[in-house]
């Protein structure tokens, strides 16, 4: 495994446009973490999103995940350019024949997708964490690590998300057809389901409980979006007549559907570049 994990380093050792999209990733999630901690003057109004509750414990681990699952598009460039590079670099043909099985190399790259959705996870946690402690108005131990299945959800997620952007890069080669391939099956994956929601199922819940199983719409309902959770954003929709009533846990079988979809990716992923005549 360490040395799958050393080959893959040298690669993107060298690899300055992988490295840049990274450290992008990287400091723009810090970014915003900072942006919503300074203090702004409205007309002599100060205002401070912090001040919101969005950082408070525990649902400041709903919070950050959300947001930062948004920023996953730029490690999944970086995914899919990995293995279109194996390609057009010929470093996977000279791989194999430097003595690297093919089950080999895709296990090297799963490997990888692990590593960088372990290390986003861990940024994320230290970033959430000392943000909570420094902004947070509860602060004891029981509460701070509570609703941790929101790190988890989001850990999954990157891995689910990640394979299937593997998977595509096996598949089309070229990392920029690989990424219209990606938005191409949300726009299919949103169509079946308006079909299903308006005109099939219409006036029932079974269209949600079908495309639940879809990849991406499955990843996306690990984690539900968090604003409506907000006291204040609570008390204006009650003003309104409004009452936001929505399930924010996260699910042990949400959780084994990408779990699925991802070994369904993996597989694919190898199956593939087992039959391809290199």
């Amino acid at each position: 495994m360490l040395r799958l994990l050393n080959i893959e380093f040298q690669k993107f050792r060298y690899n300055k446009a992988a490295k840049v999209i990274t450290i992008t990733y990287f400091v723009l999630f810090t970014f915003i973490a900072l942006i919503a901690s300074i203090e702004f003057n409205f007309a002599g109004i100060k205002f401070r999103i912090a001040d919101q509750g969005i950082f408070n414990f525990p649902y400041i681990w709903h919070f950050t995940t959300y947001i930062a699952s948004w920023a996953k598009l730029f490690l999944a460039i970086v995914i899919v350019s990995m293995m279109a590079n194996e390609y057009s670099h010929r470093t996977l043909k000279q791989n194999l024949i430097d003595g690297l099985s093919k089950k080999e190399f895709i296990g090297s790259k799963f490997l990888t997708v692990i590593v960088y959705a372990l290390a986003s996870t861990l940024f994320l946690f230290t970033v959430s964490l000392i943000l909570g402690l420094s902004f947070s108005d509860y602060n004891e131990f029981s509460i701070v690590f509570s609703d941790l299945e929101y790190v988890l959800a989001y850990f999954t997620k990157l891995m689910g998300f990640f394979a299937f952007c593997m998977f595509l890069g096996v598949l089309v080669k070229r990392s920029a057809f690989a990424l219209g391939f990606l938005f191409i099956w949300w726009i299919i994956e949103n169509i079946v389901y308006a079909l299903l929601k308006f005109k099939i199922f219409k006036g029932t819940q079974i269209a949600d409980n079908i495309v639940q199983f879809f990849p991406l719409e499955s990843m996306s309902n690990l984690i539900i979006e968090p604003f409506s959770r907000l006291n204040f954003i609570q008390s204006a929709a009650n003003q309104l007549g409004e009452n936001f009533q929505k399930d924010y846990l996260v699910h042990w079988y949400e959780v084994l559907i990408v779990m699925v979809w991802t070994a369904i990716f993996v597989i694919l992923s190898y199956r593939l570049l087992k039959k391809r005549d290199l």
